[in-house]
């Protein structure tokens, strides 16, 4: 090879290894913005981790606008649902992050249904598939869900609870007072010790 070949060589060589590594740190900025923004995760807004505790008495939004009732021969509300430990589970059908948490949802209401704890799924809609009813009842029963399941297709509840995210669990006191939220998946074993707190309250 003459001088000017192997110069050449050279240059392009420089130039594919300089080029590895630009990707290569763009690979790794992209995955720590990932990290960093868990809702550009996926299209739906989540979060790993988010609870709040309240100790101010903020009474729960009651449950408004809803299209459908379903797993239940009635619709239900807030207000007569006063004497029960509540957890409104806001969820969406096609969402990872909801379907993982789906398995501690429903074990807390079969568990603990009998002692005065009740959960309502409030379904509030993100794709066009999961507007339609029949999508609900398919996931209804492949995931074993028997609480009721209010269909939000207007986000009528949605908004009433300023909500953002999917999943999201609000969790009400006997008294109708909101003392718990979780957005995200996760702290499931805080969630259940907090079930059981509020039905061991008088």
């Amino acid at each position: 090879m003459n001088k000017a070949v192997v110069i050449t060589v050279i240059v392009i060589v420089l130039l594919l290894i300089g080029g590895g590594i630009f990707f290569a740190n763009q690979q790794k900025q992209a995955s720590e913005t990932s990290i960093s923004s868990p809702a550009m995760q996926s299209s739906h807004k989540t979060v790993s981790q988010n609870t709040r505790l309240f100790n101010e008495n903020k009474t729960a939004p009651e449950l408004t606008g809803i299209t459908h009732w379903l797993n239940t021969d009635q619709p239900l509300t807030i207000q007569e649902l006063k004497g029960k430990v509540v957890l409104v589970d806001f969820w969406t059908n096609q969402c990872i992050n909801c379907i993982r948490t789906l398995p501690y949802v429903t074990k807390w209401y079969d568990t603990y249904h009998t002692q005065g704890f009740t959960v309502i799924g409030v379904h509030t809609p993100e794709l066009a598939y999961e507007y339609s009813i029949n999508s609900i009842q398919k996931a209804i029963m492949q995931y074993g869900i028997h609480y009721p399941v209010a269909q939000d297709n207007n986000y009528a509840t949605w908004n009433a609870y300023n909500n953002e995210y999917w999943p999201a669990e609000y969790l009400i006191d006997k008294k109708g007072i909101l003392r718990r939220t979780h957005f995200g998946e996760g702290e499931y074993n805080e969630t259940e010790q907090a079930i059981k707190q509020l039905l061991a309250e008088n």
